[in-house]
Parts: structure tokens; sequence; C-alpha cells
């Protein structure tokens, strides 16, 4: 019967074991010197080692010829541990064997000495699926077993591994792979097979299996059996890494902000039975892509494509900017999350691609705060376009002139203005106003109402206040490009849309003079008293005592 490569190629000696140096040595100075402990925990990924390094070290302290700490594999104890045909190595799946009742048998049968071996030898996989009454019950022979019982515990959670056990093992922690020396054993791998391996095809397999050896000698065995030489395009097709242009046309309509292209597209992978989770996963792989690719110089070394791949998503990332892909990915975490509970997956993934290609809809403070700050960096470059129309507005008296367009507004003349955004507003003196101005209550309702009406006005009127004098209402913003964005008319309706349903009155919208206010509260109240009698007829004189 055929034998997978991955077991077929399983290490029989530490030297075989690759890319865990810090494990190995230790473990075969610890046997040649006979300092060895009676409790092990070996912690990891997947497919790094942890149960191979396990059994290896079960065959060295029990073999009758060591070499330089690594079992012979030729003696009866070797064979027999390798057959099973040895009862003193017992290889426990905690998984199904998590229960105290099952640790009461071990600790029973650790009373016995070995029938064959030197040391009886228990190696526990999955150990941090024991429960929390098997942990209790192992304690005391974990710490104190008979001088022939050797605990070898492999675990890839240790988190979940009680600290009682932790302090009562010796711990070896096994690094992920690295592509390069993965790319080596499975050239020597398929070199032994008879198998024409290019280094392409390997280098790509060692990034595919993400640090896991198991995971690219199975990869490598699957690719074998398309048959021929192993080339990066068979690893390409074998992996799926081919065929991912809906990723990329996907993206072409987010950048484009094509909702239509975008939801034609996902109907046509709903009707292929396209999973939305894995798609959700896929898009979230494929924008990380983009963002390593703006951010590294060689994001080459993080990323599983191929070299044709990389080319399309180096394209693909020059149409975005870096804030725009981090918005991406934030939208497609958060859908993923959702996309677990979600009663119908596809009207979420519309829902997120939706509110991707049309970034006014999404009202989340993130999107916001990313609006004020775009908002912020137009007034500082001053790239902002304002349209030059300007809107009439009905009853408005020629003293107090409504906020006007700023292409309108007259330079100063000691100042040049770099551009449209810096040309200053004529101010609408309150001095000059038929009734003193005086603050607008409803302000913050106003404000509440725009942040489903216009958020990036709501945005830009944080902090501002409002004053009421006649038929107009003033707006009191420190910064004056407010006042310009005010004067959109989308933007301008719905200011006035916001304050007809607050407060019933159809209002005017000007600047607040800060300056006259300030003036005219400084002013002498005694001449002001004595024009208000003047203008009135009324003749008062002031003595001088």
């Amino acid at each position: 019967m055929y034998q997978v490569l991955y077991r077929k190629w399983r290490p029989a000696v530490f030297e075989d074991v690759v890319g865990q140096p810090q494990v190995t040595v230790t473990l075969r100075n610890e046997i040649t010197s006979g300092r060895l402990g009676h409790a092990y925990l070996f912690t990891g990924s997947r497919g790094t080692g942890k149960t191979t390094c396990a059994k290896i070290l079960a065959k060295a302290v029990n073999c009758l010829n060591p070499v330089n700490g690594d079992p012979c594999n030729e003696c009866e104890i070797c064979k027999g541990i390798d057959d099973g045909s040895i009862l003193d190595v017992v290889e426990i799946d905690a998984a199904s064997n998590n229960g105290v009742d099952n640790i009461r048998d071990l600790r029973e049968e650790a009373a016995f000495t070995p029938a064959a071996a030197k040391y009886r030898v228990y190696i526990i996989d999955e150990a941090h699926m024991l429960s929390t009454g098997a942990f209790n019950a192992l304690l005391k022979t974990l710490e104190e077993p008979p001088p022939y019982v050797l605990f070898i515990l492999a675990t890839t959670e240790v988190h979940k591994i009680p600290a009682t056990i932790l302090s009562r093992c010796q711990r070896f922690d096994f690094g992920r792979i690295s592509p390069e020396e993965m790319a080596k054993r499975l050239e020597f791998v398929a070199k032994e097979e008879g198998v024409a391996l290019t280094h392409e095809a390997a280098f790509l397999l060692g990034r595919l299996a993400d640090g896991a050896l198991r995971d690219g000698l199975s990869l490598l065995d699957q690719c074998i059996g398309a048959g021929g030489t192993v080339t990066e395009e068979v690893v390409e097709k074998t992996a799926g890494l081919a065929g991912h242009d809906y990723l990329f046309e996907l993206s072409d309509a987010v950048f484009a902000k094509n909702t239509s292209a975008a939801l034609l597209l996902i109907d046509r992978l709903h009707q292929a039975s396209q999973d939305m989770s894995r798609l959700c996963e896929e898009l979230i792989s494929h924008f990380r892509a983009m963002m390593l690719i703006k951010t590294m110089s060689d994001p080459k070394a993080l990323l599983v494509c191929s070299q044709q791949e990389l080319v399309r998503l180096q394209q693909a990332a020059q149409k975005t900017t870096l804030a725009g892909l981090l918005h991406i990915l934030s939208a497609l975490q958060s859908a993923l999350e959702r996309l677990a509970y979600a009663p119908n997956r596809r009207v979420e993934m519309e829902l997120t691609l939706i509110r991707m290609t049309s970034p006014e809809l999404d009202a989340s403070s993130d999107a916001l705060l990313r609006r004020v700050k775009a908002l912020e960096t137009a007034v500082r470059t001053g790239q902002a376009v304002l349209p030059a129309a300007k809107e009439e507005e009905p009853g408005v008296s020629a003293s107090a002139p409504e906020v006007s367009n700023a292409q309108e507004a007259p330079a100063a003349p000691a100042a040049k203005v770099p551009s449209a955004l810096d040309a200053p507003i004529p101010p609408v003196s309150t001095a000059t106003a038929a009734v003193p101005p005086s603050p607008l209550p409803c302000w913050p309702e106003v404000l509440e109402e725009l942040s489903s009406s216009a958020p990036p006005l709501r945005g830009a009127l944080e902090g501002t206040s409002a004053y009421v004098a006649g038929t107009r209402v003033l707006i009191d913003a420190p910064n004056p490009f407010v006042l310009k964005l005010i004067n959109e008319p989308g933007h301008k309706q719905a200011l006035k849309t916001a304050l007809f349903n607050q407060t019933g009155k159809r209002y005017a919208l000007g600047p607040y003079q800060r300056e006259a206010a300030v003036a005219s509260e400084a002013a002498d109240p005694i001449e002001a008293l004595l024009k208000q009698a003047d203008s009135r007829g009324i003749s008062v004189e002031i003595s001088k005592d």
C-alpha cells in the first residue's frame, strides 16, 4: 500500500529534524550526558516536529546502541517501538482520552516497571485537550514519577496548559520552519523519490506550507500526482492560486467606486456556489497583499504568490491609497465576524461591498474621522474643489448678505491667495443686523440630524456654535473652510432642512463675525446710552459732579 510522503519521510534521528536546532541540540546533549528530565512539554504550531521529536526521544532513551544521542534504529527496541510491539512506549491522544478515568488508568500502569525497555514513556499528544480534573489527577504523578517513567506532552495551544503543569515540565518551543529550509528538505525528498522539482516550485511550496513541513510534504505529494515535472505553475494550479481573477475584478470595482459591477460579480460567484465567508477571507488576503506592497520595500518575503501575480498586485495597489486599503480591510474584518451568524451571507457581503464602493454611506465613527481628516488635508494642501454657482436665498436683507462663494470674495491686496480654498469669505457684521444675535438653543439637535443627512458636514461642524440674528443663522466656526463647506449646495440645503425641522422656521445662513461682537461688547455703555437717547429725541445732561 502506498505510504504518503510525510509518513514515509518522518525523521528517524534528531539530525533529520528540520528547522529546530534549539530543540534537537539540547535533547541530544541531555541524552549523551545522562541528565534526562522526567517530564517534557513540546509546544508549537502544527507540522513543526513535536510528535516526531517525542518519538525520537522515546527511542533514544531506550536504544541499546545510541549514537551521539540519536537512536540506532537497528536494535530490537528501536524496531519494536516503530512497529508498536514494544508496549512500554504509549502514545495517548488527549482529544479522545481527556477524562479523569483515563489518567487514573495511566497512573496505575505507571506503577509497573517496563517489560522490555529501560523507560516507560508516555507521549500525550494535544495535551491541552485534557479536562481540569484530568490535569489535577496527573499533577502528583507528573511531579514525582517513578524513576523509570518519562512523560512527553505535546500541544499547539500552550496557553491552555495550567501553570501547575508547566512548572513541572521542561518546555521546548518549536518555531515555524522557514521557506528556505523547507525548500531544501522538499528538494531532497523529491530527489529520493525520483521526481523532478524545480527550485522555484520548492520555494513556493515552502511559503504555502506556512511553516509546517507536514503541509509542505502533503502538497508536494499532491503535485506529484499531477504527473511530470513539478514546476511553479503546477504548484499554483494544485494549491488553487491560479484562477483568482475575480479578486482583481472585485478590487478594481471597489477602487473605481463601481457598485453595480461589484454586485454583479457577487451574484456570479454566488451562482457558482462560492462560499461568502471564504470569499471574504480571500479578499482580506488580497487587500493585505496590497497593504504590504504599500508599506514595504520588499514585500515578497511575506507574500505567498507567484512573480506574475506580484506584478498584478503592484499595479492594483497603485490605484488606491494606504488609507483606503486600511478602510477596506477594516470593513472586511468586521464583515467576517458578522458572516459567522448572518442569516443571509450573500446579503451581508453585498452590504459590505456597497459600503466599500460608497464610503459616504459608511456612518461608522472611523469613517467619519477619515472624512474629517481628508477635509483637513484638503484645506492644508488647497486641493478641494468648490462649486462656482451661488444659491440665491429669497427674503434676505441687503444689510445681511448670504454666505458667498469663496471664488466671489475679493482677495486681500497685501497677501497672495494660493488657492480657491484660501480666499476669504466677506463676513457679516453683527453690529449691522436688525436684531442682536443670540445663541441658537437647538444647535446640538441640528448637528445630530446632520449625522444622518450629511455626515461629512456634521464632522466639520464639531465644536462650532450658532447664533440667531433676525431671519439669519450665523455660524461661529474657527476654521474658515467650514463656511466654504457649508456654501456647497448639497450641504447648504441639508443644514437649512435641519434648521427648519428643529425650529419650524426658514433661515438664511451667514458667518458670525466674532470681532464685531467683541467690539460691541467692549464699547463704552454710557456712550451707547447717550446715542440711544439721542435717537429717540431725549436730551440728557451729565453733570461733572
